[in-house]
């Protein structure tokens, strides 16, 4: 009797088209979801019968009271090789084997630079009155040449901004908890002494840092009035990270100049967050790690993990 294999919150449809599944298809039916489930119960509902799943990042949280919901699921697969939103205690509790795939750098970094750029040209409202016959031309552009850019992280991805950065000729200031002077030298960044100095410096300022206990909650209130008016605070990459309650106030009150936001508490958004009505918002839906490439490299690999699973030599395997 053949497995189940269930794909859940497939936005675009392409999980199925993108790479060949043919391998493991005379083991296991596949299908996938394109709806969002919104509660727990409906997500039961739905796959229960299921022994392997595909999530994609945190679309879909894996809870301890989830998994035990799911007798039957004996793989749950994510796309990369980190996922927050899963309770590796309670799969392993369970005995539900969790495997990743690879990751992209680039896409993420791609997307906080369109962001960047829309927000220091104002090109979404540039480009509304030209397709409703407004005004021609009604905003005058920050530059980025000379300006600085505050890297928070730097990592895979702020190592990239910040390269990205000095080819627009922008000054570049980092800092994280664990930066050395001898990374930051190797990037030719400059050192912030202090988060608050990195704050008060910067023309944008951009997170890329890994979420955890010493970040959750690194900008908020006090931080963001530390910012300049005229900065853009940039996050594409974990929403906790920044305090919500304090970046909504900080920017209805106008203490930064605006922001720039693809990452959210909950996801997809409920129609009436303040962030979907905020003049000086500009977000995207998630979009940072949705590429064609991404996508590739996680249904490909995914494939991979249920072949090895089905072949009893299991890989990349991110629970123990």
């Amino acid at each position: 009797m053949k497995l189940r294999c269930v794909i859940l919150d497939d936005y675009q449809n392409v999980a199925l088209e993108l790479v060949d599944w043919s391998s493991v298809l005379e083991k296991v039916d596949v299908q996938s979801f394109s709806n969002h489930f919104e509660s727990e119960e409906q997500l039961v509902e739905a796959i229960s019968n299921f022994e392997i799943v595909i999530i994609m990042r945190e679309r879909t949280p894996f809870t301890a009271s989830l998994f035990e919901k799911l007798p039957n699921l004996k793989l749950l697969i994510t796309s990369g090789m980190r996922n927050a939103s899963i309770d590796l205690v309670a799969a392993t509790k369970q005995g539900v084997i969790v495997c990743g795939t690879a990751s992209m750098s680039e896409p993420p970094t791609e997307l906080t630079w369109a962001l960047i750029l829309n927000l220091a040209r104002q090109i979404t409202k540039e480009t509304n009155e030209f397709r409703n016959n407004g005004p021609w031309q009604s905003t005058v552009g920050a530059d980025l040449y000379g300006k600085r850019l505050g890297v928070l992280g730097l990592g895979k991805i702020g190592s990239r901004m910040a390269v990205i950065a000095q080819a627009f000729g922008m000054e570049v200031i980092a800092w994280s908890q664990n930066l050395t002077r001898e990374i930051a030298d190797k990037y030719g960044v400059q050192l912030a002494a202090s988060k608050e100095e990195l704050l008060e410096s910067s023309d944008f300022v951009s997170i890329h840092l890994v979420l955890s206990e010493r970040t959750k909650g690194l900008i908020g209130l006090k931080e963001l009035q530390l910012m300049k008016t005229s900065a853009f605070l940039i996050n594409t990459s974990r929403a906790a990270i920044v305090d919500k309650d304090a970046l909504i106030k900080a920017l209805r009150e106008n203490w930064i100049a605006g922001a720039g936001i693809d990452v959210f508490d909950i996801e997809p958004l409920p129609g009436n967050h303040p962030f979907r009505k905020l003049p000086n918002v500009l977000a995207t839906p998630h979009l940072g790690y949705v590429s064609e490439q991404n996508y590739s490299i996680y249904y490909r690999e995914a494939v991979e993990d249920i072949q090895a699973f089905l072949d009893g030599k299991v890989i990349r395997q991110i629970n123990s």
